[in-house]
């Protein structure tokens, strides 16, 4: 009678649990020929894993409002940098002899009423702006961002006392708030400007940060995390944070262009920037007078301030429409 076959050592058994899971797990630790081992949509081999983050990144590179926005902002940025780049005059050089006068060889822009080159303060008046609505925005971000999701977070006493404070300050109208607050300042820096915004503007994203952070902590992985024992801080940073950031984002962006005409608003009514601080609000409040027989001192600096605010509209619309999962 012939011998029964043995089985060679470390061969899986046909049947059984443990044969099952050894097999599975021999599977799942099959790499690709690139040593990766991710696998792709359709589950294959050899295709990276794909995040929202890369998916954003991928639609916003082939997305045309993205790129001519991004290209004007890049140039805002670059000009508020280093305006004499491409303005080699200085803005405060003023010859009342050129009093509203129109172009002229080495001035396309003209001369406003003090006999200012439009040009040069055009370009010039982009760093204040930019500047403003930049710091107002990373302002308004951190700290509504903390405050709103550490209350989505933790809840109860602290989330009451956050949406009572919010609402107080949702019903103080912004320009009114801006006229009482700013008229007693004296500074003529850019500061006490960015400090009010980032009072009145926080609640905003605080709620915005409250409510992705409420919807982020009931996932799965997060009620995994908890019986696992981490802890709150790593939870909330880990976890919570990375997947509940993307609404914040989209709403800063939008907002930096609201802050950049609120700061022209503001500077317009004169409790904004002061002179000798460049600002398309304090030119564009010069120039409002003159409307009639030197209207190219209102275009310019008006021309300039509108396409920047909506540069900063169309990024925001465009980075929403790229981390919005319904829009796939």
């Amino acid at each position: 009678m012939p011998e029964p076959h043995e089985p060679a050592e470390g061969a899986i058994a046909g049947t059984g649990a443990g044969g099952a899971m050894d097999l599975a797990a021999s599977e799942a630790t099959t790499l690709s020929p690139d040593g990766t081992g991710a696998a792709g949509p359709g589950g294959g081999p050899g295709t990276p894993a794909r995040s929202l983050w890369s998916d954003a990144w991928r639609d916003l590179r082939r997305n045309p409002v993205f790129i001519i926005s991004g290209l004007i902002i890049l140039f805002l940025v670059f000009i508020s940098l280093w305006p004499s780049a491409i303005a080699s005059g200085d803005p405060l050089d003023c010859d009342l002899a050129n009093a509203q006068k129109g172009s002229s060889p080495g001035h396309p822009f003209g001369y406003n009423g003090q006999g200012c080159d439009v040009y040069t303060r055009t370009v010039y008046g982009a760093r204040a702006s930019v500047t403003v609505g930049v710091c107002a925005t990373l302002g308004v971000a951190v700290l509504g961002s903390v405050l709103g999701g550490l209350a989505g977070f933790f809840g109860g006493a602290w989330d009451a006392i956050l949406s009572r404070i919010t609402d107080i300050f949702f019903a103080i109208p912004v320009v009114l708030g801006g006229l009482v607050l700013l008229s007693v300042v004296t500074s003529n820096t850019v500061w006490p400007v960015i400090g009010f915004m980032v009072l009145l503007g926080w609640p905003q994203i605080s709620r915005i940060a409250r409510g992705s952070v409420i919807t982020a902590k009931q996932n799965d992985y997060v009620q995994a995390a908890r019986a696992l024992g981490a802890s709150n801080p790593r939870m909330l940073l880990r976890h919570i944070a990375p997947n509940a950031v993307a609404p914040v984002i989209v709403v800063a962006t939008i907002a930096l262009g609201t802050y950049i005409a609120l700061e022209a608003t503001l500077s317009y009514l004169g409790v904004g920037l002061k002179p000798p601080t460049v600002s398309w609000g304090i030119d564009i409040s010069a120039a409002s007078q003159y409307i009639r027989n030197a209207p190219h001192m209102l275009l310019w600096p008006a021309g300039a301030l509108a396409i920047t605010v909506l540069a900063f509209i169309m990024l925001g619309d465009a980075v929403r429409d790229a981390l919005d999962p319904k829009l796939r």
